[in-house]
């Protein structure tokens, strides 16, 4: 059964590290496996409760995408030690309304570059606490990418054995369950 990964980079710049990282998880992913990645982090706007029954088009991209996913993957860097403030927005847009998130029960995986010797490990582990609070079903495992410049090839995959070694376990465990969770979809279905 194929299933469909739906990749959300946390940093904003158009040659971002975040950005690589998510491109070197979606090649490893099966010929079954269908991957998109959410380009429209830039046009959501500041969460306002006011809004949320009828927030505007980018928050329906949003929301609309993450409904139509079996997996999420988020790659974060680290601002001043905790998650960027827009990908912290687009979790909060999409864990509201409450009665409706489409994020509840969804699977997801966090995984992290840095230029620091950190790799985004106080970051990541801020995603997966909001993420866990919003009612996904969060990975508890993290990949952090240290000096994240340094840590890619020309062709955009990982050079440390080690690091890729952890992306592949991250992601596979990630199209795991979300094939778990596609299957028990259908089954209630039938």
């Amino acid at each position: 059964m194929g299933v469909r990964i739906l990749g959300i980079s946390g940093s904003l710049r158009a040659d971002s590290h975040n950005s690589r990282l998510l491109a070197a998880a979606a090649r490893l992913l099966g010929a079954d496996v269908e991957y998109v990645r959410f380009e429209g982090l830039k046009a959501l706007p500041p969460f306002d409760e006011d809004d949320e029954e009828d927030p505007g088009q980018a928050v329906g991209q949003l929301r609309g995408e993450i409904a139509a996913a079996d997996g999420l993957l988020f790659a974060t860097p680290e601002y001043n030690s905790s998650i960027p403030g827009q990908l912290k927005n687009a979790v909060d847009w999409a864990s509201r309304p409450f009665e409706g998130t489409v994020i509840r029960n969804k699977n997801a995986a966090v995984i992290g570059a840095s230029t620091s010797m950190f790799g985004a490990v106080w970051a990541q582990a801020e995603l997966r606490k909001v993420l866990s609070a919003a009612g996904a079903r969060v990975i508890g495992r993290e990949l952090a990418v240290s000096y994240a410049e340094e840590q890619f090839d020309a062709d955009g995959r990982l050079v440390e054995p080690e690091l890729q070694a952890v992306l592949e376990e991250i992601v596979g465990e990630l199209v795991e369950q979300a094939r778990m969770s596609a299957a028990s979809r259908a089954g209630d279905r039938s």
